[in-house]
């Protein structure tokens, strides 16, 4: 029932209620006007007539409109079930206003009290809906194939407006979207290979407006079949966070780099008109200045490295008919369907409950901070913003409010977890250290935060008492971990050494300097 509440969905519910009420009233107005001319006795009066038929018109619509909305939707009409969006849609619309019709007759068989139109009318709007309904589909196929396809022939043919891929889907940002999406009445397909399982999408799996494509997004051919039919693109995936990808640099550039370019190249030469890349504010490094957008970039690990390469490379392949975002998004906290605790609030938050212990490292260390939920709402409103205000832009993602040392978030951890004892130890090699400006996104976007970091901490304190997380140190809850010890994860590595690394190394001369850092990720975030 969830795919009827859809702007699309009603609206074709509405469009057909509004048909079968016209053939009903056709019906009854040509066996009025046979009566009238053949059939009318000496005693019966025309406008008695008239108001006869317009009170069985009136009693008994509600009830022909209610049965023929239950059968249209159990035939696949809103939903988009497989039957009714195969070659044989026809013959299944004529089914269904059969069902619909018999089902009216035969109430009105046992109350004819209320449904008591003449037998004659029940088969003439059964022949008027048939006609009807099916003449609009095939008006609204003639549209879409000649008309639209002549008012915008720069677009891909056929290819619905609200239309996604979401590359990563099943992910930490992407099982916060893709939802969303779904909600909002968009076509969504998803490409992830779904390292981490189904969990994170299985409350959408079945949603009839989600496709997913189980594959590696670097395989060429898996990418050039997921881009066909989709205006929007969302590249969400990667191997994400510090840790994890300093545990294999040459799989770091390949995933993170190498198949960014190669995305964007299948997505430019299919036609899709925008794409928004997932960056993070790890590319301003170190600074003591709050930086905003137009700031000098000072990455200083390689995973940052990669962003800004990859930002530089989707650069120079945006044109006017190929719109590039960078969403460079804060150090992200809070629960999706993707869980993670190798991020600094919520690791803190699981400490503080299961070992009653808050152990921040470099407490002076500035972050911005964002909920998962609002880094999707920020896609979402580049998805939906003008072309001409996103168009080749950049954008901070997070709030001035959230931007706080990682002493203030351990503090903020015991107030809400007070059986908690807060220890503050020195630097553990993380050299990260700044604040972001968040005002182009609010000014140009309107986008607004709906999640506060104290919001945040108690939805995941929530997740642990309910008992839907037994065990935070779980190897599926961190990137670094399960790439580490899960043999399942093994992931082919196919190594390249051209053009990317000449990018990495002119984005940053002491590539080679990089100094892995540690499993232990008490303060890392992407």
């Amino acid at each position: 029932m969830k795919s009827l509440l859809t702007p699309a969905a009603l609206i074709r519910m509405l469009a057909d209620a509004i048909l079968v009420s016209l053939a009903y009233a056709i019906a009854l107005m040509t066996r009025l006007m046979i009566v009238l001319r053949f059939e009318r006795s000496q005693d019966v009066i025309p406008l008695q007539l008239v108001s006869q038929y317009v009170q069985i018109y009136l009693s008994s619509l509600p009830v022909l409109l209610f049965i023929s909305a239950t059968v249209f939707t159990i035939f696949g009409f809103y939903t988009k079930g497989r039957v009714y969006t195969s070659r044989y849609k026809m013959l299944i619309i004529l089914q269904a206003a059969s069902v619909a019709l018999l089902g009216f007759g035969f109430l009105g068989f046992l109350i004819p009290e209320q449904i008591n139109p003449p037998r004659s009318v029940i088969p003439l709007t059964w022949l008027f809906s048939v006609a009807l309904l099916i003449s609009s589909r095939l008006w609204s196929e003639f549209w879409r194939r000649q008309v639209i396809k002549e008012i915008a022939p720069g677009r891909q043919k056929h290819v619905p407006e609200r239309s996604v891929l979401v590359i990563g889907g099943a992910g930490y940002i992407g099982s916060a979207l893709v939802p969303m999406l779904l909600d909002s009445g968009y076509r969504v397909r998803l490409l992830d290979v779904l390292l981490y399982g189904k969990e994170p999408i299985r409350p959408v799996m079945n949603h009839p407006n989600l496709q997913i494509i189980e594959a590696d997004f670097r395989q060429v051919d898996k990418v050039v079949e997921a881009m066909q039919g989709v205006n929007s693109v969302v590249h969400v995936g990667g191997l994400v966070g510090d840790p994890a990808c300093a545990l294999d640099e040459n799989l770091t550039i390949e995933i993170n780099l190498m198949a960014t370019r190669m995305i964007a190249e299948v997505a430019k030469g299919s036609g899709v008109s925008r794409f928004v890349f997932a960056s993070t504010c790890s590319v301003y490094g170190a600074s003591d200045q709050t930086l905003n957008e137009y700031s000098k970039l000072n990455p200083l690990s390689l995973y940052a490295r990669s962003k800004v390469a990859s930002e530089r490379v989707l650069a120079m392949m945006a044109n006017e008919k190929f719109a590039v975002v960078n969403l460079r998004f804060g150090t992200v906290y809070g629960l999706s369907g993707r869980v993670r605790f190798d991020l600094v609030v919520n690791l803190l938050t699981a400490k503080a409950i299961f070992e009653k212990k808050i152990t921040v490292f470099g407490g002076d260390q500035w972050r911005p901070f964002v909920h998962v939920s609002d880094a999707a709402l920020a896609v979402f409103k580049v998805l939906n913003a003008p072309t001409e205000l996103i168009r080749g832009q950049t954008f901070n993602v997070g709030s001035n409010q959230q931007n706080m040392t990682l002493s203030q978030v351990g503090q903020l951890v015991k107030r809400l977890v007070p059986e908690a004892q807060l220890i503050e130890l020195g630097q553990d090699g993380d050299r990260r250290n700044y604040r972001v400006d968040f005002s182009k996104i609010h000014n140009q976007l309107g986008f607004e935060p709906e999640w506060t970091v104290e919001s945040g901490i108690n939805q995941v304190i929530y997740a642990i008492r309910s008992g839907r997380i037994k065990d935070y140190r779980d190897p599926a809850y961190s990137n670094v971990k399960y790439l580490s010890e899960d043999s399942s994860s093994e992931v082919v590595k196919r190594y390249y050494a051209g053009w990317e690394r000449e990018l990495l190394k002119d984005v940053a001369p002491n590539l080679s300097a990089v100094v892995a850092p540690t499993v232990a990720v008490s303060n890392r975030a992407g």
